[in-house]
């Protein structure tokens, strides 16, 4: 093309000079006709070899649409069988790190995939335009395209696939790790509510009560969880629900849950029981300090002669009786609640049973006392009056 363009120049420069002599009103070298014939001849010839030229290129420019459509074809083509190869050596991962891991290359990939589908698509379209030229055979392009677009079709589908896979793994993973945060949490409850430690008085049994029912509140939470097992893992892919180890988890689980929720109410039972034990205590130790003193009183009370002193001692004893029925009410309270525990089988019920006993035995005896130095005053009460009628 740089050629026609010089000789262009020098035969338009060659033409101008030889019409001249065809001007000439004298003289004339050659016959101007002759002159002109030769001028339009040449120009002719530039011109069909200028056509021939355009035509060249034209040639020229589809044929490097042609093989830079089959090079990127062929470019596609290696990357097809390049993720094709990844994809079938991937595996699923071992835990749920190595799946996030996975995954996040996969998401990778998906983004690449979207990148080569575009370019994909132009190198397409442009093979549709080749074949709308009608220059070349249609057979290589379109068997060329057909072939590419049938791996790509495979590709996708096998991405889609190993896609699926990431995720079945991850749901089995995230079970299998939510179900060993269950467990462990189970273990740890079960030894907070199979302990035996039930206080050593009134406060901190109340205390370790408090924190008891905090405790089963929290494993009436997770009972829901519990329940949930069976239908997380009937969402589980086929190859991983119906492993014999995870079905054997889930059975582990729930009989678990079962002994720690059923620890946990006789530990609160053991606790309440624990509890009216030390309050029978605290409340048999108040009766007995009032025997005590009553007792000693009794004891060292020497029945008066003269009147006047009786009547006092007897206004006394009057009010003893009234102190007597409330203390007889609280001893009652004892009773009742040392037989409730015995009949519940508390560990503690022959030391229950022995405190029971000698209160009442204390008790006895004060009454003992009292109806002995009530009768020494009646007696007095008697000759006194006998002494007055007299």
């Amino acid at each position: 093309e740089a050629d026609i363009s010089a000789q262009t120049e020098r035969v338009q420069a060659l033409n101008a000079a030889a019409l001249k002599f065809s001007e000439l009103g004298g003289y004339q070298p050659c016959d101007p006709q002759i002159i002109c014939n030769r001028v339009n001849h040449v120009q002719t010839c530039l011109e069909e070899l200028g056509e021939l030229a355009g035509k060249r290129r034209k040639e020229l420019e589809d044929s490097r649409q042609l093989w830079a459509f089959f090079q990127e074809m062929e470019e596609a083509e290696a990357w097809i069988r390049e993720k094709e190869q990844i994809l079938a050596a991937k595996t699923c991962g071992r835990d749920l790190s190595s799946v996030l891991t996975l995954t996040n290359k996969h998401k990778s990939m998906l983004g690449e995939l979207g990148s080569r589908r575009a370019l994909l698509h132009q190198t397409m379209k442009r093979g549709e335009q080749i074949l709308a030229k009608k220059r070349f055979s249609p057979g290589g392009i379109q068997e060329k395209m057909r072939e590419v677009r049938l791996r790509w079709k495979k590709l996708e589908e096998v991405t889609g696939l190993h896609q699926q896979r990431l995720q079945e793994a991850f749901n089995f993973f995230q079970f299998s790790a939510e179900t060993d945060d269950l467990v462990a949490w189970l273990q740890d409850t079960y030894r907070i509510v199979s302990s035996d430690d039930f206080g050593h008085d009134d406060y901190s049994t109340q205390a370790l009560l408090r924190k008891h029912r905090a405790v089963v509140e929290e494993v009436e939470k997770h009972r829901a969880a519990v329940l949930a097992l069976r239908k997380q893992l009937a969402l589980l892919a086929p190859e991983h629900r119906q492993g014999v180890d995870v079905q054997i988890r889930v059975v582990e689980v729930e009989q678990l849950y079962g002994e720690v929720a059923e620890v946990a109410v006789l530990r609160q039972q053991w606790l309440q029981d624990a509890l009216a034990v030390y309050r029978m205590f605290s409340e048999v130790h108040a009766c007995e300090v009032w025997v005590d003193e009553k007792e000693q009183w009794l004891e060292r009370m020497e029945v008066p002669e003269e009147l006047d002193e009786v009547e006092v001692v007897q206004h006394r004893f009057e009010s003893l009786d009234q102190e007597m029925n409330s203390v007889m009410g609280r001893i009652l309270d004892v009773n009742q609640v040392v037989q409730q525990l015995v009949d519940g089988g508390h560990p503690s019920s022959e030391e229950v049973r022995s405190c029971q006993d000698h209160l009442n035995s204390r008790w006895n005896r004060v009454v003992e006392l009292v109806e002995r130095k009530k009768g020494q005053l009646s007696s007095v009460l008697k000759i006194q009056n006998y002494l007055l009628e007299c």
